[in-house]
């Protein structure tokens, strides 16, 4: 790992994981992964990291099992997962007293927890929140502590006690860079339109470039139908070649090798690991304008952010005048999973500073954590050669941490 704030002293940590794949997760993965990655360097830190997981999750830190093994790695589990994360709450509620600050990923589930729990919690928000009455929820519950992953994520919650804003990150180190462009352009994801499957499929028709497919198995009867009606003339013509569901080792090999992966869903996605995942290896990504992808991809020079599929076939033809080293350069230094941890530490500060009189009085006054500002084309700089630095950088301060 890449340095860090280092101290003797720590806090002690809950993160509230969803038990519906093991971490860290072997295959198609996004909050899982992310959570993975954030316990792994808290821990590494010296902080004492309690998660409440599935129990065939391998972490060096503590593991409570809501399950015994990963629900969907079981063959259970379907498309309605609340009630696993409300046993996730629920476990680590009644835990509370062990911790100083509670970090829940399993979106909404936590909201109550935090509103009435003795202990400072606080929730990442991984989804969309202008669907399902979760924006009218949060509006309901103001004072409750939460962190967006993306400014476009937040828009619609304004007024919301927003203690942070929290690009991903992931450890990059073993994922290979690639100098040299493919011959094959690639998706990555979950076999549903609003991935943009289709217009995938087209600009490959249209380019004459051969589509790689690493999707998600399908589960949902959207995904089975798709696999069964739309795929296979696509793969007949050779248009499409179907790889399925892949480990992590051969996801970026993927990625490392292709033209330009392509993120063409209409919609506004929170954040698009994707995105970050390909840029580390050099590979850029054309994606659609919308969402959280607009504060990650730098137009023209890590990529393109496109309206729709005749700008994404222009694009294609542009990738070959992007310089991958300086895309895999920036994506290592900006979206690092140390970098991340160490905002993620500042924000348990800043909870830890709003929870009042209960916690120690050396604790900083609250700050507003920012981690890429509202500029929805960012222009970030001294990440790698000839990229410019963001127009509106993020105010850190200092976190508290105290002994066991």
């Amino acid at each position: 790992m890449d340095g860090g704030l280092k101290t003797t002293e720590s806090l002690r940590i809950g993160i509230v994981a969803p038990p519906m794949v093991r971490l860290p997760p072997a295959g198609y993965a996004g909050t899982e992964r992310i959570v993975a990655a954030l316990a792994t360097h808290l821990h590494a830190r010296g902080h004492q990291v309690t998660v409440f997981a599935s129990g065939d999750s391998d972490l060096p830190c503590e593991v409570v099992p809501v399950v015994p093994e990963a629900v969907w790695g079981r063959g259970s589990g379907g498309s309605d997962v609340s009630a696993y994360f409300d046993m996730a709450v629920a476990m680590a509620w009644e835990q509370h007293e062990r911790f100083d600050v509670i970090h829940a990923h399993v979106e909404h589930a936590a909201f109550l927890m935090a509103r009435h729990c003795p202990t400072p919690v606080v929730s990442t928000l991984h989804r969309r929140l202008d669907t399902g009455g979760v924006a009218e929820l949060i509006d309901l519950l103001p004072d409750i502590p939460l962190i967006a992953i993306s400014e476009s994520q937040r828009r619609w919650n304004t007024n919301a006690n927003w203690v942070a804003t929290i690009h991903h990150g992931l450890d990059f180190t073993t994922t290979p860079p690639s100098p040299v462009a493919g011959d094959y352009l690639l998706l990555v994801g979950r076999l549903s339109r609003e991935k943009g499957i289709e217009e995938a499929i087209e600009v490959a028709r249209r380019t004459g470039i051969r589509l790689v497919m690493a999707v998600k198995n399908p589960r949902e009867a959207e995904e089975i139908e798709m696999r069964a009606t739309l795929l296979p003339p696509a793969i007949e013509d050779g248009v499409v070649d179907w790889r399925g569901e892949v480990t992590g080792e051969e996801r970026d090999r993927l990625m490392a090798g292709a033209r330009a992966t392509l993120m063409l869903g209409a919609w506004p996605e929170p954040f698009g690991l994707v995105a970050i995942e390909s840029m580390a290896t050099g590979t850029p990504v054309i994606a659609r304008r919308a969402g959280g992808v607009t504060e990650t991809i730098i137009h023209g020079e890590t990529g393109f952010l496109v309206d729709d599929v005749n700008e994404a076939v222009l694009a294609v033809a542009r990738v070959a005048g992007l310089r991958r080293e300086r895309i895999a350069a920036y994506a290592r230094g900006r979206f690092s999973a140390d970098r991340m941890t160490t905002m993620y530490e500042q924000a348990y500060g800043a909870v830890l500073a709003r929870a009042g009189t209960s916690r120690p009085a050396t604790l900083p006054r609250p700050v507003q954590i920012t981690a890429a500002g509202g500029d929805r084309s960012p222009r970030l700089g001294s990440v790698g050669p000839g990229l410019r630095a963001p127009k509106r950088e993020q105010t850190l301060a200092g976190v508290h941490r105290r002994g066991a």
